[in-house]
């Protein structure tokens, strides 16, 4: 920022072995793409901190690096709708990047670009398109095509799912997966989905506010003693029957790097926060059993312990205008969809009706599963809405047999 320097990262000590996977996870604001951007040289590190490519130490800036380091390092953006030329035909956004990356030319570097261009599954007719006429799915395999062109090392993959439709992403995980054990090529792999980074991740390392707070192999994050955080990001994860009946709220949002919290910069949003030592004493990186570390003040045991959440500190409708919205008479949901309703007076949802009268503060009607729909309304699932219902002394509760209409 303007003025004065913002701590982007702080400590971040990372690294992987030829042919290994490691995927970064945690939410938007965590210094997941600007620790990318930095290694591949459009950011350079402070001074003290270094990038090493074979134990030999590289340029901060990539205009700086030799040949070999920009070669050896590359990337496979978010949204190849904006990563690609719209104007060039696909054959040329290769030929282009194999030109500039391996100093091949003429018949060579043609030859080149059907090779890339076959071992990405596009045809001969897919060369000769512009990436206006393909579908989001083609897209994201020239991109890939284009960081293979120059037979790079490491391949930095920037959520190279989340703009793609729904059925679309596990065939590009497919297609990295494969070109990965043919080439031997380590991914850094960067996801706010650790449920998408598990299907290809060797290791997880969890960042938050541009520190490194959990790593361990993927195994182990996901079956052993997890850091705060990563508890809360794993109870995240869809189950079969899409029911997070675990969910533990991250109330508010990550803070800014430019105020960073005292003490540990979790402490605001933990739900196993110990007062008088959270908030001030930053924990130090502690090793819990072979290649799995955590940073936090809290012991093996004491993270072991079950963990309660207060339903009213999960959700909390608050009254307000009864015309605000005609599928769901209140307005302002916050927090999380998996929850407790509170102080509800009236709820009406897709035709079925039901009145909540007097019911208890922190007691009420409980969903399980829900999504915005608009400026201050919200739909659910009427047949799971009453699940766990009480009722106040002197008030009702009358669930309707109406199985509201349900959107994909």
């Amino acid at each position: 920022q303007r003025g004065h320097d913002v701590p982007a990262l702080v400590s971040v000590d990372l690294g992987f072995a030829e042919g290994e996977t490691l995927g970064l996870v945690g939410e938007s604001g965590s210094g997941k793409s600007t620790l990318a951007k930095t290694m591949l040289g459009v950011h350079a590190a402070d001074e003290g901190g270094s990038i090493t490519l074979r134990g030999r130490k590289m340029a901060g800036k990539a205009t700086a690096r030799v040949e070999e380091s920009v070669r050896a390092l590359s990337m496979v953006f978010q949204n190849p709708d904006s990563a690609l030329n719209r104007a060039w035909t696909v054959r040329r956004i290769l030929h282009r990047s194999v030109v500039k990356l391996t100093g091949v030319r003429g018949a060579a570097a043609d030859k080149r670009v059907e090779e890339i261009a076959e071992a990405m599954q596009l045809s001969p007719r897919h060369l000769d398109m512009r990436p206006r006429q393909l579908s989001g799915g083609l897209k994201q395999r020239v991109a890939i095509a284009r960081a293979f062109a120059g037979d790079p090392e490491v391949v930095v993959c920037d959520e190279p799912t989340s703009a793609l439709d729904v059925s679309v992403p596990a065939a590009i995980l497919n297609l990295l997966a494969g070109l990965q054990n043919d080439e031997r090529t380590s991914y850094l792999f960067i996801s706010h989905d650790i449920g998408v980074v598990r299907y290809l991740a060797d290791r997880i390392a969890v960042m938050y506010l541009g520190r490194i707070m959990e790593i361990g192999s993927t195994a182990t994050m996901f079956n052993g003693t997890n850091h705060p955080y990563t508890e809360a990001l794993l109870s995240a994860v869809p189950s079969v029957d899409g029911i997070a009946e675990d969910r533990i709220p991250l109330v508010g949002s990550i803070p800014s790097p430019a105020n960073p919290p005292s003490g540990c910069v979790f402490h605001t949003r933990c739900h196993r926060a110990i007062e008088g030592l959270c908030e001030v004493t930053e924990p130090q990186m502690v090793e819990l059993s072979a290649g799995h570390s955590i940073k936090c003040h809290l012991t093996v045991e004491q993270l072991s312990e079950p963990v309660y959440i207060d339903p009213a500190a999960v959700l909390a409708v608050a009254i307000d205008d009864p015309l605000a919205c005609p599928r769901l008479r209140t307005r302002r949901l916050v927090d999380h969809p998996f929850g407790t309703l509170r102080g509800v007076a009236h709820l009406d949802t897709c035709g079925g009706e039901i009145v909540a009268d007097g019911i208890a503060d922190g007691v009420g009607l409980r969903f399980t599963s829900g999504y915005s729909r608009g400026e201050g309304c919200f739909d659910y699932r009427t047949d799971d809405l009453t699940r766990g219902t009480h009722a106040a002394s002197g008030g009702s509760t009358e669930p309707d047999d109406h199985r509201s209409e349900r959107r994909s």
